[in-house]
């Protein structure tokens, strides 16, 4: 995260001030993730930037509040032309509002027009996820080593990690947080998920011995406090090797190009719907705050319940 993220952006003092502020406090008492605080940085600089152009001088806080609602459509309506897609349009806008929440509560402006906007349309996807041997393929193959003279234990620690996606429906970001402290050892974990909200997440046995596993071949040694996840140097594992990692496995295996990382949580949920889970349950163990967000995996198997129909009635 960066420290001044705002620095040469062309607005003025007072807003500069109160943007540091928001900053702050969205990485410190909001605990935002890694990934929300860089979307969210980048969707309000692309706004502030729009608005130097768009009012012909850089904006400050009075020029904050003096927007109509036809200025947050006019920006919108850019990067629509700029080919950014919808969900990207509305997390943007997502980000706008939630910036001006914050000015509201600390004085900086008073309810503005943006709550008058509503948020570009988009289609409701639903969730991908890869079968149950298509998974059982991933793990095994996690395994091995990723080229010739790559260490074992990276091979174990690609597996441990894939594992715990895969039997704790985890996301990504939430496994690569867990410490050395963290590290499982009885039937659950604690997990922090987004927005700072903690979860108690099962753990299979094959989980553990998994993560112990790739824990007695690492060659780095660490405290509690750090990373459970480490990279080939030694240093916190970066998500973006894990990803490469699950690119390469999917392309040998011949998976979809929808089989990442987050397929595996995806799969979790799947998975455990199919086999008669309740979606309260799996609400929970996913960390949604809507149960409309799990609701989503009903339609996932349906589909599947309705193409093997189709695939095995005489009369379909």
């Amino acid at each position: 995260m960066t420290d001044a993220p705002f620095a040469q952006l062309p607005i003025a003092p007072d807003l500069a001030t109160a943007l540091n502020d928001w900053h702050a406090w969205l990485t410190g008492a909001r605990r935002a993730a890694a990934n929300t605080e860089r979307a969210y940085t980048k969707d309000i600089a692309d706004f502030l930037t729009f608005l130097a152009d768009h009012l012909g001088a850089p904006p400050d806080l009075p020029a904050i509040q003096a927007l109509h609602a036809r200025d947050y459509r006019a920006w919108l309506a850019r990067r629509a032309a700029g080919h950014v897609s919808a969900a990207s349009r509305a997390r943007g806008l997502a980000a706008i509002r939630g910036l001006l929440r914050y000015f509201a509560r600390q004085g900086y402006v008073a309810e503005t027009a943006v709550t008058a906007v509503r948020a570009p349309k988009q289609p409701r996807r639903q969730p991908r996820p890869i079968s149950e041997s298509a998974a059982r393929d991933v793990l095994e193959m996690a395994s091995e080593p990723a080229h010739a003279g790559a260490a074992p234990w990276v091979g174990l620690r690609d597996h441990a990690l894939f594992l715990l996606l895969y039997a704790a429906g985890l996301r990504i970001s939430e496994a690569m947080a867990l410490t050395r402290g963290q590290a499982p050892v009885g039937e659950t974990l604690s997990v922090t998920g987004k927005g700072g909200k903690e979860r108690i997440a099962p753990i299979l046995p094959a989980a553990r011995r998994a993560i112990d596993a790739y824990l007695e071949q690492c060659p780095y040694t660490g405290d509690a406090t750090d990373a459970l996840f480490l990279g080939a140097r030694g240093g916190p594992l970066a998500d973006g090797i894990a990803r490469k990692r699950m690119r390469e496995i999917r392309r040998a295996l011949g998976l979809p190009e929808s089989a990442t990382p987050h397929a595996l949580r995806h799969s979790f949920a799947t998975h455990l719907m199919a086999a008669g889970g309740d979606l309260r349950t799996i609400q929970e163990l996913l960390g949604h705050a809507d149960l409309s967000t799990t609701q989503r995996y009903t339609g996932v198997d349906q589909a599947r319940l309705l193409a093997a129909y189709k695939a095995a009635h005489p009369r379909a």
